[in-house]
C-alpha cells in the first residue's frame, strides 16, 4: 500500500516538486498519505470490511501585496506530478484574491529534529484486526446465546504527513488513530447501551470486558423508572467528561479571551489566567509524547481558525492548561503572542485530566452513592452562551438511577444545560484517569484520558424523548 518510485512519484517527491513550482513570496506544501481499514457489524453479524488508500496535497501560498500579506490555501487529491501545476496556480490565485491576513508571522525556519523524511509512509491494512476480529466473533456468539444484539464499527487510520517550507524546513509525522464504537441492544430493540475505546494498534482492546459491561447495563435497563427534570447528584464516566472537556479545550483561545469574547475573559480586559477554576486541584494538560496517545510534535493546520497557517512546523511542547485547579495557559498563535508580549502556546492533539493516583473506579463511585444518577454519554452538544461556555445537549444510551450503592434501573433521557468551566468548580469527587473515547467528538478528536467525576447538582433541564 506504500507508493514507490517504480509505481510513480512518492508523496515526498510530489511535495518537493510542488514547492519548486511555487512563485509565491513564501510557500508551504503539506502532503498526506492516508491508509485505513474498517469493520462494521449489525445484529451479531459482520456486514462490511474494507481498506482505503488516499493521497492529498495542500499548497499554502503567501503573497506580499500593496495592501499587506495574503495567503491562499488549496487542497486536492493528487496521484501524479501532472496535477501539481494546476494545484500550485490555484493556491497562488487564491492568495492574490484574498484580503490581507491578520495572523501574519514569518514562516518557521529549519531547526534540529530527528524526523526521517525519506522513510516510506506508514500504512495499515485489514490485518490490524487479526486479534480483534476473532474476539468480536466470540462476542457475537455470546450475544446470540443471551438474546442480545451487537452493532458497531472499528476503524484504524494511519496518516503520514510531510511538511515542506520555502524556508528549508522539512518535517514528517506518522499518526495511527483507532477507534471502536460498540452498541448492545435487547432483541426487541427497546434497550440500548454504548461503549467506546481508542487505540493506536488494536492490541489493547478488551472485547470481553466491554461486552460484559454492556450486558450489565442492558440488565439494569430491564427496570424502567421515570424521573422529572432537575438537578441531580450525577456520576459522569470518563467518556462524558471527555465530551465536555474537549469542548472547553477547543474554546481556550487567548485572543478570544483578551478581546472579551469567551468564558476565559476577565472583566479588566485581560484573561482569567491565574484564577482558580477547579476547587479539587484538577490538572488538565496536553503532551504530544503522552504514552499511548502520541500526537504530532509540530504544528499542522490547513484551516486556520484558532490556529494559524503561518505557524505550520512550529514545535509543539507539552502544555498544562489548568494546573492544580488554576488556569495556567490559553492557546496563542505566534502573531498574537508578538502583539501581546506573551509566549506562543500551540494547540496539541491530545488532552489529559489527571485524577488522583489512587483514584477510585467508576464501580467504586457507584457503590458509595446514596442516591444519584449515572450517565453513559452526551451528544448533540451545542453552545448556548460563549461568554459562560454554557452548552446544551442530550443524554444517550443509558441514564441509570443509583440508590444505596446499587443501580436500580434505567431512567428517561434528558436535555442538559451546563458550562464545563462552571462544572470544574462543582466537582466533589474524582476517580482514576483512563483513556477514553469522547462519543460526540470521536470523528475529530480521539486521544483523550479522563477520570469519572461526581457532580452534586448536574443540571438535567428537561426530559427528552430521545432514545
Amino acid at each position: 500500500m506504500t507508493s514507490n518510485t517504480e509505481a510513480g512519484p512518492t508523496i515526498q517527491q510530489l511535495v518537493e516538486q510542488a514547492l519548486e513550482l511555487s512563485g509565491a513570496t513564501g510557500c508551504l506544501v503539506i502532503g498526506e498519505e492516508l491508509t485505513g481499514a474498517n469493520l462494521r457489524w449489525a445484529g451479531n453479524s459482520l456486514t462490511t470490511n474494507g481498506q482505503t488508500h488516499s493521497r492529498k496535497l495542500t499548497v499554502i501560498s503567501i503573497m506580499d501585496g500593496e495592501q499587506g500579506v495574503t495567503s491562499g490555501v488549496v487542497s486536492r487529491a493528487v496521484s501524479g506530478a501532472d496535477q501539481l501545476a494546476g494545484l500550485v496556480k490555484a493556491s497562488e490565485d487564491a492568495a492574490r484574491a484574498a484580503s490581507p491576513a491578520d495572523d501574519v508571522a514569518p514562516l518557521i525556519e529549519p531547526y534540529p529534529h530527528s524526523d526521517d523524511w525519506d522513510a516510506p509512509p506508514a500504512a495499515t491494512s485489514i490485518e490490524v484486526f487479526s486479534d480483534f476480529a476473532p474476539a468480536l466473533g466470540r462476542a457475537f456468539a455470546a450475544a446470540e446465546r443471551t438474546d442480545r444484539l451487537l452493532y458497531g464499527f472499528a476503524e484504524h487510520l494511519v496518516s503520514s504527513t510531510f511538511l515542506a517550507s520555502s524556508t528549508g524546513l522539512r518535517r514528517r509525522h506518522d499518526q495511527p488513530t483507532g477507534r471502536l464504537e460498540l452498541n448492545a441492544k435487547s432483541r426487541d430493540l427497546t434497550r440500548s447501551a454504548w461503549a467506546g475505546a481508542q487505540t493506536r494498534d488494536w492490541t489493547d482492546i478488551d472485547v470481553d470486558a466491554m461486552t460484559a459491561d454492556l450486558a450489565t447495563r442492558l440488565d439494569w435497563s430491564a427496570t424502567r423508572i421515570d424521573l422529572p427534570a432537575g438537578r441531580y447528584e450525577t456520576l459522569l464516566p470518563p467518556a462524558a467528561v471527555a465530551d465536555l472537556m474537549v469542548y472547553l479545550y477547543w474554546t481556550s483561545s487567548a485572543r478570544d479571551a483578551e478581546e472579551g469574547r469567551s468564558v476565559f475573559a476577565a472583566s479588566d480586559g485581560k484573561t482569567r489566567i491565574g484564577e482558580s477554576l477547579a476547587r479539587l486541584g484538577l490538572t488538565l494538560r496536553s503532551d504530544p509524547a503522552e504514552p499511548g496517545m502520541q500526537a504530532a510534535p509540530f504544528q499542522l493546520t490547513v484551516e486556520g481558525g484558532e490556529e494559524s497557517i503561518f505557524d505550520n512546523g512550529a514545535p509543539v511542547p507539552a502544555t498544562t492548561w489548568i494546573d492544580d485547579g488554576v488556569l495556567a495557559n490559553l492557546q496563542r498563535t505566534r502573531n498574537w503572542a508578538e502583539r501581546t508580549g506573551q509566549p506562543h502556546v500551540p494547540f496539541v492533539d491530545n488532552l489529559i485530566m489527571d485524577g488522583p493516583a489512587d483514584g477510585k473506579s467508576l464501580e467504586q463511585l457507584i457503590a458509595e452513592t446514596e442516591r444519584g444518577l449515572l450517565l453513559t454519554c452526551l451528544w448533540y452538544i451545542r453552545t448556548v452562551d460563549p461568554q459562560t461556555l454554557l452548552v446544551t445537549g442530550l443524554t444517550r444510551d443509558g441514564v441509570y438511577l443509583i440508590e444505596d450503592g446499587k443501580v436500580r434501573g434505567v431512567v428517561n433521557n434528558f436535555r442538559f444545560n451546563e458550562s464545563p468551566v462552571d462544572l470544574l468548580g462543582r466537582i466533589t469527587e474524582v476517580g482514576r484517569t483512563e483513556r477514553t473515547l469522547p462519543r460526540e467528538w470521536s470523528d475529530y478528536f480521539t486521544r483523550v484520558a479522563m477520570p469519572a467525576v461526581r457532580v452534586p447538582d448536574f443540571n438535567l433541564s428537561t426530559v427528552s424523548q430521545a432514545s
